[in-house]
């Protein structure tokens, strides 16, 4: 069995790169589409055949819900009784998620399929940033980026937590979903959310040259229920370098009736309506200035991973079938042997965050962040993430069904992402205008 401690070092790992602006070379990036997939991947599978080769990804489909593998079976369930059979493959964090809950937690482990399908629009801008794409202001910004994935064979840590940060995520959307706090008893509200995001290239009109010339993408979100929370919108423009011009923030306050510059929405700031269960920067597994920590790019490794989470998406299920105390109904999960990135976040001396360290564990198809290990001041393991994720066929996006953030010290944790009883809940169809990003639209929205 592969040892997660005997990392990969292949081509597509450039560790000894000291510098954080240097582009690759046009010989390096010919490999793309080659041996490795048009976004950067190892296109061939693993030498045990645990891993199969990536051959294009899942074809389209109008019904993104059905589910490809709904025949298929366990391999084998991974318990606290066997869990050491599997740590190589295991992040501590849910080496610790089974010992926390022996009796109830688990991890079903089904054959890999490497599903992620994105548009050959994405595939050609990868290849132009492979080669002119660099890192800014110490790995803070980037710039000479179109569209996503600047750095498809990354030389850092930095790198590979930009490749998330900027992957492709539809190019506009609307979405309606719930983020859940669960108490330790399994007790919950569900917080129902609407979020409008496009990216500046799909907006109705095209890209503003000089307006859009830093910013990543816009960003509404406004809470629906319960009673207790609505009206409150926040408002979001987000920066590609967020220590040049920090993240442009609003809040429309429902109480007060006005809308407010809000520059603390960033960092380890409470994050909307999470109950004190998460930060800002946790929403999407990691979002925002990189500029607090030191990147370490450790290396691949294989790993079970949340993946192709067809099961949990299923329109059937009802959230109290879902959320369990503890954790989310093992029932419903499925996990799958991918390759990841495995990146440290370190604090650097003098800056302060909540989370002291994070292990960043990153699916080398999508970019999407799998799984991370976050540590307190003291260096011991406090909270686990996890994001499921399926690819939308109907959209070309490989993105959540849910993200879950996982307490291990008081029990409770929280879910995000759900959208099971929310009709279609991910809508990529939708365009936007500028105007529907600016803060006497969001007053608009508060009333």
């Amino acid at each position: 069995m592969f040892n997660s401690r005997k990392m990969l070092l292949g081509t597509t790992l450039l560790i000894a790169s000291t510098t954080l602006s240097a582009a690759t070379s046009e010989s390096n990036a010919d490999k793309l589409g080659t041996t490795l997939t048009p976004v950067g991947a190892e296109k061939a599978g693993n030498a045990a055949g645990t891993i199969p080769e990536w051959d294009g990804g899942l074809e389209t489909s109008a019904d993104r819900y059905n589910n490809p593998f709904a025949a298929e079976s366990p391999l084998f369930t991974i318990t606290a009784q066997n869990a050491e059979q599997y740590q190589a493959n295991l992040t501590p964090g849910q080496l610790a998620m089974l010992k926390r809950y022996p009796e109830t937690y688990s991890i079903p482990v089904y054959p890999s399929h490497r599903t992620t399908a994105l548009p050959q629009q994405v595939y050609d801008a990868a290849r132009a940033n492979a080669t002119s794409t660099t890192l800014t202001d110490g790995g803070n910004g980037v710039e000479n980026f179109t569209t996503a994935i600047p750095f498809p064979i990354p030389a850092n840590g930095l790198e590979v937590i930009w490749n998330h940060m900027t992957r492709y995520r539809g190019g506009a959307l609307e979405r309606t979903f719930v983020q859940v706090p669960v108490q330790a008893n399994g007790n919950f509200t569900a917080v129902k959310i609407n979020e409008k995001m496009s990216w500046p290239t799909s907006l109705k009109g095209g890209a503003d040259t000089k307006k859009d010339a830093n910013i990543l993408f816009y960003f509404v979100q406004q809470v629906k229920a319960p009673s207790r929370l609505t009206g409150n919108v926040l408002l979001v423009h987000e920066t590609l370098n967020q220590v040049k011009q920090p993240r442009q923030a609003w809040t429309y306050n429902a109480g007060q009736r006005r809308v407010r510059r809000a520059p603390q929405i960033a960092y380890d700031a409470p994050g909307t309506a999470s109950d004190g269960q998460r930060t800002t920067d946790n929403l999407d597994l990691f979002n925002g200035a990189p500029d607090r920590y030191d990147w370490n790019l450790v290396g691949k490794q294989e790993l079970y991973i949340p993946y192709n989470s067809y099961k949990l998406a299923d329109r059937g299920l009802k959230y109290s079938d879902i959320l369990h105390p503890g954790h989310i109904n093992p029932e419903h999960t499925r996990y799958e042997l991918h390759r990841v990135w495995k990146v440290e976040a370190t604090l650097k001396e003098g800056e302060r965050h909540i989370y002291a360290k994070r292990t960043f564990y990153i699916d080398e198809d999508s970019w999407q962040i799998a799984v991370v290990d976050h540590y307190d001041g003291r260096g011991e393991l406090w909270r686990v993430g996890e994001a499921h994720q399926f690819q939308y066929r109907d959209a070309n996006v490989s993105w959540l069904t849910a993200e879950a953030l996982y307490d291990l010290q008081s029990g409770r944790y929280l879910v995000g992402s759900l959208t099971n009883e929310e009709g279609e809940g991910f809508d990529f169809t939708k365009r936007f205008k500028h105007k529907d990003f600016t803060p006497q639209a969001i007053r608009r929205l508060g009333k």
